[in-house]
């Protein structure tokens, strides 16, 4: 019956990264992101009412659904991977982000206080395209924030953001840049990213496992795939990110069978060719980079689920996909 439970949520439309031109729905919850350049809400689906007080939360996943943008879909993905996670999956809260583009809003006539950006826009960090000119960022930092709070979550010891191809992009790129975990951090909460399968990564250096093509890509090092010409949020220089980024808890999960160079998502610029011909390709090429810089890195592992593509579903409930979610035993590491 169980496995049975879980194959049917694995069904649903969306446990695979699908091109979306419109989001099929609007998450009915809302956060309210106020920064310096203004205030806007996103749209959450949340397992539980986070701003009441919730003692028996233990920890969090903050799910950043892929290029189809379905919270709908993704809570379910989630909440499949807490049932499947048992013992070590107990008192988490599920909290899915939502950043919808400027045609999900025109299609589903959202209020005007609703959070948008470009297509492309929410995966780089770049700034909303109203009400209020947000970064993406600044939306995790505010979900992060939320969760700052030992009134409302005393017993909170971990925290996981974990995104799926293009919501690991951003994840990505926000464990680089990310300005809110310090806090959290502090408090002896474990704060961890779960970057899976991702179409291309923030880069440190120049050693790019394809040299020729990098040599010849005028935008290998331009954001995103580097820091030269990064948004507004990025405050710190290059070095003082790269120290901080190795200091983190980051797994790279990775499906083995994501090894088609021509999956129809797949980022196939110049500069995202540069890091190799597949995701699995290149996220094995980003762990191999960063200990070629950093021998001694011990916070950046990578996860291998054998037999598995570009699925989401799939992905998370695999044993390699729990180790990573709730610390589950039966993964090897790389």
């Amino acid at each position: 019956m169980r496995l049975a439970w879980l194959l049917a949520v694995l069904m649903l439309p969306g446990s695979v990264a699908a091109a979306a031109e419109i989001s099929p729905a609007i998450a009915p919850g809302r956060l309210l992101v106020q920064t310096a350049a203004g205030q806007g809400a996103l749209p959450l689906q949340l397992s539980a009412d986070w701003t009441r007080a919730s003692p028996d939360v233990e920890q969090v996943l903050i799910f950043v659904p892929d290029e189809s943008r379905n919270a709908d879909a993704a809570l379910r993905i989630a909440q499949s991977v807490r049932y499947a996670g048992g013992e070590q999956a107990r008192n988490t809260l599920l909290a899915v982000a939502q950043f919808l583009t400027d045609a999900d809003v025109r299609t589903h006539h959202a209020p005007a206080d609703v959070l948008h950006w470009s297509a492309a826009g929410w995966i780089d960090g770049d700034v909303a395209q109203g009400p209020a000119p947000i970064s993406s960022f600044a939306v995790l930092d505010a979900m992060l924030a939320q969760l700052d709070d030992p009134t409302r979550f005393p017993a909170l010891r971990r925290v996981v953001l974990v995104g799926h191809a293009a919501g690991a992009q951003l994840v990505q790129r926000y464990a680089v840049v990310g300005q809110s975990a310090s806090a959290l951090i502090r408090r002896g909460i474990v704060v961890r990213y779960v970057v899976a399968n991702a179409s291309s990564y923030l880069w440190f250096g120049d050693n790019r496992p394809d040299t020729a093509n990098a040599a010849a890509c005028s935008d290998a090092d331009r954001w995103r795939y580097g820091l030269r010409g990064a948004p507004a949020y990025v405050q710190q220089d290059a070095a003082a990110l790269e120290e901080r980024y190795i200091r983190r808890d980051v797994i790279y999960l990775l499906g083995e069978a994501d090894s088609d160079p021509a999956q129809r998502s797949l980022d196939t610029s110049c500069a995202a060719e540069a890091q190799g011909p597949t995701r699995y390709a290149r996220g094995m090429h980003y762990l191999f980079g960063l200990e070629l810089r950093h021998p001694n890195l011990v916070r950046h592992r990578v996860l291998s689920v054998w037999g598995i593509g570009h699925d989401a579903g799939s992905m998370f409930v695999s044993p390699c996909g729990l180790a990573a979610l709730f610390e589950r035993p039966g993964c090897a590491a790389y």
